[in-house]
């Protein structure tokens, strides 16, 4: 975002802040969300009693998503924001801690995770990898907090709001158990999966499941021919049948290393594309963290096998 954009956003938040008050519309929260992941969470938490608009939609990269004057007047009517935190969301983190300066909310919900169990990078500014979502006991640690802080912002539906918890955690608990069925039919030594960007190491640690991704932690960084070629013998060397493209990454990345391993005189199909920093298409089962959770998980399987 250019410093002129920026600047013109965060004065025109200011001017809004001023003349808004942030009562509930037709008695329900207002909440703003950032991805599509923390989204669904809120819907299914918040239930009727809340009004959910999300800024990022399917195939959206949040690493490189810049606040538009389009947001504005989401953010301002907002009583609660909710983002993932850990420098997920570079580019509107300023933005936040604008908001949070008024009488608006921001909960970065990678904040209430115990840090001592997150995995560290020395390349990425946080020096966390932010995509935790992909570890299933985080994300019940998200419906914790989600549901603490709608039910001190609206005490009177607080227990609709830990109903719903519940009822969510339960779901959360049978794709744990499914997805790790389906996983174990998988032989460990083809747990080894090759995508786009470090986005799947929560998935692996969980999982049991070696991760290498082209790019770093963060879409911003690119990758270089070296990590092409570096990777490509790693893939050769370990026999790996199959990579994957990203929904919210260009696939020209990892076609570029399948194209280096067949230069070789090795064949590496393309497995699938997984959902990684965002959901599927809204209304569809991968539009849905549960449904992406166990796609993602049958893709893999299936290519890998």
């Amino acid at each position: 975002m250019n410093t002129l954009k920026k600047l013109s956003i965060l004065v025109l938040i200011t001017a809004f802040l001023g003349c808004k008050n942030d009562t509930p519309s037709n008695g329900k929260l207002n909440v703003v969300t950032t991805t599509t992941m923390i989204t669904d969470l809120v819907e299914n938490i918040g239930g009727d009693h809340v009004n959910v608009k999300g800024l990022m939609g399917s195939g959206v990269d949040p690493h490189l998503y810049k606040a538009s004057e389009g947001d504005v007047t989401k953010l301002v009517d907002a009583t609660i924001i909710f983002y993932n935190g850990l420098h997920l969301e570079g580019k509107l983190v300023e933005v936040f801690e604008k908001m949070g300066s008024s009488t608006k909310t921001p909960i970065a919900l990678g904040e209430a995770l115990d840090k001592n169990t997150l995995i560290g990078s020395d390349y990425f500014a946080s020096n966390y990898d932010p995509h935790v979502w992909f570890d299933i006991d985080y994300f019940k640690q998200f419906a914790s907090k989600v549901t603490q802080v709608l039910s001190e912002k609206d005490p009177k539906n607080a227990e609709n709001y830990k109903t719903n918890e519940a009822a969510y955690g339960a779901k959360l608990e049978a794709l744990q158990a499914k997805v790790k069925g389906i996983i174990e039919t998988l032989p460990k030594e083809k747990r080894i999966l090759v995508t786009a960007h470090d986005a799947f190491n929560y998935f692996g640690k969980a999982f049991d499941f070696e991760v290498v991704g082209l790019q770093g932690l963060s879409t911003a960084t690119e990758a270089g021919v070296q990590d092409v070629q570096n990777l490509s013998a790693f893939i050769i060397e370990k026999e790996i049948k199959a990579i994957f493209v990203e929904s919210s990454v260009p696939k020209r990345t990892i076609e570029a290393l399948q194209a280096a391993v067949k230069s070789k005189g090795h064949e590496v199909t393309i497995g699938g594309t997984l959902y990684s920093d965002a959901l599927g298409d809204a209304g569809t089962v991968e539009g849905t963290y549960i449904g992406m959770f166990e796609y993602n998980v049958n893709t893999i399987v299936n290519a890998l096998k």
